[in-house]
């Protein structure tokens, strides 16, 4: 099965690029896209060295839209059988993507999480205390038994993608996807991958707001969704 592996980035230019070399090392059969959500650092001058690199294509925006813009700009992009978001800053290590659709080729799975905390890594304290209160509340509010609701890690069988129906436009992208496909009733496996936690110091970009809006998020996904 192909896999479209979406990397939204933003101001990200010290590690882009070993991020895609990572992924185009992976033996699975791939399309690379880069979103750049209107990056200022310098990080379009490294993309461009991936002009025309087969398997590789670089979409740009003009101004910063949002991570939750940015993925769905890629997933609209997206031509194969399972998408995967692969954030840009190295936290999370790409070799693990082949294991996370391991599952959904085997047809054992709908969507995979791959969970930061399974492996017993639990990075910055108040990080890790906020990710487990949201993803406490998506498991009261769903119904769910998820150990990362937060996790950047999403591979989702692509013809369930558009039945989700993403609006959002910052980090709430997060919990609009997991509590989407919840909502749905597809079937919504965890498995641990590599962390290697940052912070704001080293361009963390998460802020307290994200959370509130992540919890807001939850609660109008599982009770004032409107399909359509």
């Amino acid at each position: 099965m192909k896999v479209s592996v979406v990397i939204p980035v933003f101001n990200e230019r010290t590690t882009i690029a070993e991020v895609i070399r990572r992924v185009q090392a992976l033996p699975i059969d791939k399309e690379i896209l880069v979103v750049d959500d209107g990056s200022l650092d310098g990080t379009r001058d490294v993309l461009s060295s991936f002009d025309g690199v087969e398997g590789v294509r670089i979409l740009q925006t003009l101004v910063n839209g949002g991570k939750g813009a940015a993925v769905r700009m890629g997933f609209s992009q997206a031509s194969g059988d399972i998408v995967v978001i692969q954030d840009a800053d190295l936290e999370l290590d790409p070799t693990c993507l082949p294991a996370l659709c391991a599952p959904l080729e085997r047809g054992e799975a709908d969507a995979v999480l791959g969970s930061r905390f399974l492996n017993g890594r639990r990075g910055p304290l108040l990080s890790y205390l906020a990710n487990r209160s949201l993803t406490g509340l998506t498991n009261a509010l769903y119904g769910s038994r998820l150990t990362d609701m937060e996790t950047c890690y999403k591979a989702i069988r692509a013809d369930i993608i558009p039945t989700l129906g993403l609006r959002a436009r910052r980090f709430e992208i997060e919990p609009e996807i997991v509590g989407a496909l919840l909502r749905g009733g597809w079937r919504v496996a965890e498995l641990p991958v590599s962390y290697s936690p940052r912070d704001r110091r080293h361009g963390k970009k998460l802020r307290y707001r994200d959370g509130l809006a992540a919890a807001v998020t939850l609660f109008r996904g599982r009770f004032f969704h409107h399909s359509g």
